[in-house]
């Protein structure tokens, strides 16, 4: 799923409206892939481009994984200070 300060942050790297954003998420969470969001799905997504949705997908998928760093390091040192 999508966090909402990620769709925020990617919409304003892409000059996009958060709504884009979430609605190309939406189709790429769905498998789609980008040359056909582009090409055939431009009304869900506001008219997005290539180019733009090229940049959210890899954004998105920098940003999702230094999520998931980050709740490993924090249920590391969570742990760590249980066993002391």
């Amino acid at each position: 799923m999508m966090n909402d300060s990620f769709c925020r942050i990617i919409a304003g790297e892409i000059q996009a409206r958060p709504e884009q954003v979430d609605a190309a998420v939406r189709l790429l969470d769905e498998g789609n892939t980008v040359p056909f969001i582009a090409r055939y799905r431009k009304e869900i997504t506001g008219g997005l481009d290539d180019t733009q949705l090229r940049n959210l997908e890899t954004r998105l998928s920098y940003l999702r994984e230094l999520e998931e760093r980050r709740q490993a390091i924090l249920k590391s040192i969570s742990e760590q200070g249980q066993t002391h």
